[in-house]
């Protein structure tokens, strides 16, 4: 409910506002205190009563159930520093590997006590320690590596680099869930936000950025996994050629879509819009090609394609974020 005061003035010119006593009182403020004032960037005023505290950790209780690993990575993007796993009776064997694996898909998760009908994983990351420019930058680099090597898996029949693409999957993951986690964590803490210089409109910014990137990679997985399906048959000179300059082309269209978003520029954010005629010109070439061939690489060679052309039209919405 809004509470609106009456702006006074002293006889020196000072403005100021009566705070309302049962606010006061609720936060333990008396004469004297200080409290802070924080101006957004579209002018509204936010008053923290407690300034200069550390702020109290936020705990989660999670009883064992059949979605137990959901919920604690659920609990971790929400901010949660301590996650309590309790049981009623004794926590089986099965059930505490399977909080391990969910702890080590998560950076900075760690078991810090076990006992009988308890587990308790307490985040050791500082927010402050994490700007998200940087966490998305190493995310992005690792997507485009496995972008590179899964089209070079399929070109070259190479079922082991195919499969490498695959496990690189799980540190895309890692990393998403990492700045998803800070971001959130941005939102809910003025004093964060102030300190890394984003405002909320930013990280909402930069959370659609890092879902479109962390489905690039999804996309380099379903690649991959065509390569594998081909048991080291690769396809025709004319197809490797064709689907080499697909790559770069798209390569490229997320290499600049991401240069767009981190610098704001709208000349690269329009470049990645005028590469559509040549990818879709490739992409017209490789599918006339590929129906000349065997059905044992038509439909692989065509699956290749589709995830090609779904890299670039999520580098194009990235770039569209700049404008």
């Amino acid at each position: 409910m809004t509470d609106l005061r009456k702006v006074q003035r002293t006889p020196t010119g000072t403005f100021f506002v009566c705070l309302p006593r049962a606010w006061a009182q609720d936060h333990g403020l008396k004469k004297g205190a200080f409290v802070a004032l924080n101006e957004t960037s579209d002018g509204r005023l936010f008053i923290d009563p407690k300034y200069g505290e550390e702020p109290l950790p936020r705990v989660a209780v999670l009883s064992v159930g059949p979605y137990l690993g959901r919920e604690i990575v659920s609990r971790y993007l929400l901010g949660s520093d301590v996650i309590r796993v309790e049981a009623k009776e004794r926590i089986d064997l099965e059930v505490r590997n399977a909080v391990k694996k969910t702890v080590g898909s998560l950076i900075g998760l760690e078991i810090v006590e076990e006992s009988y009908s308890q587990i308790v994983l307490q985040c050791l990351l500082e927010p402050s320690g994490f700007p998200p420019e940087k966490i998305l930058r190493r995310n992005y680099a690792i997507v485009a590596g496995m972008h590179r090597d899964a089209v070079n898996s399929f070109i070259d029949g190479d079922s082991q680099l195919a499969k490498s693409v695959i496990a690189r999957d799980d540190e895309n993951n890692r990393l998403y869930f990492l700045l998803v986690r800070i971001l959130r964590t941005i939102i809910q803490n003025s004093r964060l936000s102030e300190k890394l210089g984003l405002t909320t409109i930013e990280c909402l910014d930069y959370r659609l950025a890092a879902s479109l990137i962390e489905t690039m990679g999804d996309a380099c997985v379903q690649l991959a996994s065509k390569t594998i399906e081909l048991k080291g048959a690769r396809p025709p000179e004319e197809l490797r050629k064709l689907l080499s300059g697909l790559q770069i082309a798209c390569y490229d269209a997320h290499e600049q879509a991401l240069k767009s978003f981190v610098n704001k520029d709208i000349g690269s954010a329009e470049n990645v819009r005028q590469m559509r005629q040549k990818v879709e010109a490739l992409n017209t070439a490789i599918e006339a090609a590929a129906k000349e061939q065997s059905v044992e690489v038509m439909p692989q060679t065509l699956a290749v394609t589709s995830f090609l052309k779904q890299i670039y039209e999520h580098s194009v919405d990235l770039a569209d974020l700049v404008v």
